[in-house]
């Protein structure tokens, strides 16, 4: 999964749901920093960067004003090129708001 990436990324920011060995595992050989809060049934509880986990949330919301719009959100457009346009547009009305 993160073996088709160009450049490796500086941190890999998820939920508690991907805290497993497999995903930490992957993370580290990619040479990232793994931002992922440990489950409450670790027994060892690893820290994590609790400010940048935080930052997630501000694009979740992002993610969600921009689904709002109901040609974003199931894909309306046919082609890519429309998509990203609609994408851009949203982006900047957001940004404006």
């Amino acid at each position: 999964m993160l073996a088709a990436l160009a450049h490796p990324p500086g941190a890999v920011v998820c939920d508690k749901a991907y805290d497993t060995n497999k995903v930490l595992t992957a993370v580290a050989d990619q040479g990232a920093v793994s931002v992922i809060p440990p489950k409450t049934s670790r027994l060892h509880q690893r820290p994590y960067d609790h400010n940048l986990y935080a930052d997630r949330n501000k694009i979740e919301r992002f993610f969600g004003r921009l689904k709002e719009a109901r040609g974003f959100a199931t894909r309306y457009e046919k082609t890519a090129v429309s998509f990203l346009a609609i994408a851009h547009l949203l982006a900047a009305l957001d940004w404006m708001r």
